[in-house]
């Protein structure tokens, strides 16, 4: 069976770099504009990181990495942001990241690579730079299997969604069936860390560390139920959004995960009690989830370091946590890639 060497475009923290590692892929190097990406992404992974929007770099750096016979594949996870459907009804089309899903196709076409791999959003098929996408991609030969899949049919402990377009000039390609008929637990991925306050770090762990809580705050989580909502409290805990009509809309914000389900899906600010589901399912921690904790839930292996230990900051780690491509979505694309190289070889 022959090798695969992969770049990875948009590479972020390292999520899918990490995958992929694990299927026996040699990811060469990682392209991002997030300088932040930088340690987390190359103290990880092994591979090389740098600092160049997608959109200016030159398809022949992105070849060179490819190495004399082997399999080329070109994963390209765009970020997200123009196609959630936190932005419907508005026009994202002037966005700067809406088109780099055109510079991508224009690295595919220059480089030519077997393999290539993509990831979003659902929604990001509403959107015509999608669909100019696929059809670029037909245009040039490569057979196309593309689908939103729910990521807990596959092990990862959260409620994530997410579109993923693989594509192959080698003969038709598809993403391997579910691997898991039973969800994994929020208590099961990370009910054995150790117990924090809120505003308390690990001495062992950087990354295992919670943040503060306003005196109101703590309150307000002190009477939530795991799977509650804020129509739980007292009147007087209700802050002021939920008392309008437009805050009834949103019962999971300020909410306790539950510790017998797959989690929410992490976002940017998913260390924040007041930024949705991000409360701990244990009522003996009064504190949202910490930065362990939400990487570990994006299937981040327990030891992953996003940041040197002084130079740690919620916000900086969030980003990157919420933004990764999860681990375990990673390594299934990883699989379904070789599963499709076996076959080939077989016939």
């Amino acid at each position: 069976m022959q090798d695969i060497d992969a770049v990875d475009l948009f590479c972020g923290a390292g999520g899918l770099t990490a995958g992929l590692l694990k299927t026996g892929i040699s990811v060469r190097a990682g392209y991002d504009i997030d300088l932040n990406c930088e340690y987390a992404y190359k103290t990880n992974n092994g591979a090389e990181f740098i600092a160049e929007s997608v959109a200016l770099v030159k398809a022949d750096h992105v070849a060179a990495w490819y190495r004399p016979n082997r399999l080329k594949l070109l994963a390209g996870c765009a970020p997200c942001q123009p196609f959630s459907s936190y932005n419907q009804g508005r026009d994202t089309t002037t966005d700067v990241k809406w088109p780099l899903l055109y510079s991508f196709e224009k690295l595919i076409k220059s480089i030519k690579p077997e393999l290539v791999t993509m990831e979003n959003v659902p929604d990001v098929t509403k959107h015509q730079v999608y669909n100019d996408f696929v059809k670029g991609l037909e245009d040039e030969g490569y057979y196309i299997w593309a689908g939103t899949i729910h990521c807990i049919d596959y092990g990862l402990p959260q409620h994530r969604r997410r579109h993923v377009l693989l594509a192959s000039k080698l003969g038709p390609i598809a993403m391997i069936p579910k691997t898991h008929s039973k969800p994994v637990t929020v208590k099961e991925a990370i009910g054995k860390l150790p117990k924090l306050a809120a505003g308390e770090c690990d001495p062992k762990d950087p990354l295992h560390r919670a943040a503060s809580l306003t005196p109101i705050n703590l309150q307000r989580i002190m009477l939530s139920e795991p799977g509650g909502t804020w129509n739980d409290w007292p009147e007087y805990l209700r802050a002021d959004c939920h008392r309008k009509a437009s805050g009834k809309t949103y019962p999971s914000v300020y909410g306790r995960m539950r510790g017998d389900e797959p989690g929410p899906t992490m976002t940017t600010l998913c260390f924040g009690f007041g930024n949705g589901r991000f409360g701990h399912y244990d009522k003996s921690q009064a504190r949202a989830i910490s930065l362990r904790e939400a990487a570990t839930l994006q299937s981040f292996p327990k030891n992953y370091k996003f940041m040197p230990p002084e130079n740690i900051t919620f916000k900086a780690v969030g980003r990157m946590i919420g933004n990764a491509v999860p681990v375990r979505l990673g390594e299934i694309i990883g699989m379904s890639i070789q599963h499709h190289i076996k076959e080939l070889a077989a016939v």
